[in-house]
């Protein structure tokens, strides 16, 4: 038994000490450090709630801003998983149905920096999509507008996770009994009613999974509202780097730190207590 146990550890080590490293020790050190401020007459640190004020007066909006910037991102992409899962699930055209399951996944092998650098080509009033408008005759060169905002942060964030959580979604909804997908077309159910009352219910579990990994993923990236946009408010991760470039304080920037960790703590938290109110299984 001991000589069995002594194996299982060994195999699982490897895994265990990745965490440690990089989650468990730099998140644990982040706490420490957004609650300490240097002492004034040169001592030892000092315990304080500082740099969660000056955190919250600086950056509040940006905060905020993130919070929507992700929130509208999740809901985006949420329905266009529902729609490219439930038309690869219920289309009956074969050729635009291996078409579009070819398609939707390219982004997923992307880089977030260099979907980055494509959005700012592609969205700026200069850019690839104007360009295209106006040689099509649909808009003037004076109508052009840019994306490069809030509005571009948003288009990159839904294009490059979209396939993500699609990939999940459709392979949740390919798994599913077709009975009951059959049993509403007996009775008259349309498509768009068969996916949305007998599909997606089904498959929730995933998708709520596959939405807290994105959520998770967006909020600690700092390539897109880096390059996208230059406005502000910004997301957090920017000021945290701005932060420790231009001022050397890393106690502010543990402390954005912190806040972007409870606010995905919040969401796993959310996800946690559904699975618990549904027996016990969150997936």
């Amino acid at each position: 038994m001991k000589s069995s146990r002594l194996v299982g550890f060994l195999l699982v080590l490897p895994a265990l000490t990745v965490i440690g490293v990089m989650f468990i020790y730099p998140l644990s050190y982040s706490f420490v450090d957004a609650f300490m401020v240097p002492a004034t007459d040169g001592g030892a640190a000092q315990f304080s709630v500082q740099n969660f004020a000056t955190a919250l007066s600086l950056y509040g909006d940006d905060i905020l801003f993130t919070i929507v910037i992700v929130a509208i991102s999740a809901c985006l992409i949420a329905l266009g998983a529902i729609l490219i899962g439930g038309y690869l699930t219920l289309g009956e055209n074969r050729f635009f149905v291996r078409a579009l399951a070819a398609l939707y996944r390219w982004p997923l092998f992307i880089p977030f920096i260099v979907a980055a650098q494509c959005m700012r080509t592609f969205l700026a009033k200069n850019g690839l999509m104007n360009g295209v408008l106006v040689e099509t005759g649909i808009l003037t060169p004076l109508q052009t507008i840019g994306f490069l905002d809030w509005r571009g942060i948003v288009i990159t964030f839904v294009w490059k996770q979209l396939p993500f959580v699609t990939l999940l979604v459709a392979g949740a909804m390919a798994a599913l009994d077709r009975s009951t997908i059959d049993a509403g077309r007996d009775v008259g159910a349309g498509r768009l009613r068969i996916l949305f009352q007998i599909v997606v219910p089904q498959v929730m579990p995933t998708l709520i999974v596959a939405l807290v990994l994105s959520i998770v993923i967006m909020m600690s990236v700092l390539s897109v509202p880096v390059m996208i946009s230059g406005h502000s408010p910004t997301m957090i991760t920017v000021q945290m780097a701005f932060r420790v470039n231009s001022y050397n304080d890393y106690g502010t920037a543990n402390t954005l730190g912190v806040i972007s960790y409870l606010i995905t703590g919040a969401i796993a938290w959310i996800y946690l207590r559904r699975g618990v109110k549904q027996g016990g299984k969150p997936v």
